[in-house]
């Protein structure tokens, strides 16, 4: 398979058009798409939430030509290309410029798919909402398949994005199985999975009502939504400390999740979607020091 041919594939799932949409909407920046070409045909593609070293070695160990992203490979500017160490006096301390190098030596194209994939139906966000709805409900004590979650939907989403005839959103609002947030929260490990869980707030009272927003989209506008709407519990991840002290005044409670737990379960999802489509071998990589 071709680095274009797999691209079309996932365009489909996820268009990029959602990301321009959302971008021109709401004021955000992405770089989404084909962001490295090494032209060598893949018959296996590795998909990891972050072009990582370890998600390169990965893919070189196990012949993998092509690593599907979701955060962008390429973000920023690029200053310089340093195949050892970063020099004295360099911007490079993320390590992109190495890791483009070494995808390139080894033949391995890059593609990445963000905010077009955070807000596609059954995308990132969308996914974290329904493992959100399947941790409450076993956290209730209700033996339920994921599949119960098929057709979930939210009641009301922060943001709506429409481009080609895809209607995306991003930012949740949705009932849940009655819980309390430290037995929803040690439900998500499980669910998501997640290593480290932050319970803020009321953690025994019954709720039913959540907000949700993965990744880094926990902000003033997000509380303002979660709020008007009656949401109980908020949860998402990488919050600052005055927006988990507004949301405990205003009476929420706050599960904070590691930026990578709340993306990693939707992005697998869409991994094991892909390769049923195309039947091509996929192989998921994780990262397990961020969960």
């Amino acid at each position: 398979m071709r680095t274009d041919e797999l691209y079309s594939l996932l365009d489909e799932l996820a268009p990029k058009a959602l990301s321009d949409a959302y971008c021109a909407k709401y004021g955000a920046y992405d770089n989404s798409g084909i962001l490295l070409d090494a032209g060598s045909a893949a018959e296996k593609i590795l998909f990891s939430l972050d072009l990582s070293f370890g998600a390169l070695r990965e893919a070189a160990e196990k012949g993998c030509k092509i690593v599907v992203t979701h955060h962008p490979a390429i973000y920023a500017k690029i200053g310089n290309l340093c195949g050892g160490e970063p020099l004295h006096g360099t911007r490079d301390v993320l390590g992109t410029g190495q890791k483009l190098i070494r995808a390139v030596e080894n033949g391995i194209s890059v593609i990445s798919m963000h905010l077009n994939l955070d807000c596609a139906p059954y995308g990132i966000d969308e996914s974290l909402m329904r493992g959100v709805m399947l941790s409450a409900a076993v956290a209730a004590g209700k033996k339920a398949g994921e599949g119960s979650f098929a057709e979930a939907r939210a009641e009301k989403c922060m943001h709506e994005v429409e481009a080609g005839g895809v209607k995306g959103a991003y930012g949740r609002m949705y009932g849940v199985e009655s819980c309390a947030p430290a037995d929803l929260a040690d439900s998500l490990k499980k669910t998501l999975p997640a290593g480290q869980v932050c319970v803020y707030g009321d953690s025994k009272r019954k709720i039913s009502r959540v907000a949700s927003f993965c990744g880094a989209g926990a902000d003033e506008e997000a509380v303002a939504f979660a709020c008007g709407l009656g949401a109980e519990v908020i949860v998402s991840s990488d919050f600052k400390h005055h927006i988990v002290a507004a949301a405990l005044e205003k009476g929420m409670s706050v599960i904070a999740l590691t930026h990578y737990a709340s993306e990693n379960y939707g992005f697998e999802k869409f991994c094991r979607e892909v390769k049923a489509r195309s039947g091509a071998a996929c192989i998921f990589h994780t990262d397990k020091a961020l969960l």
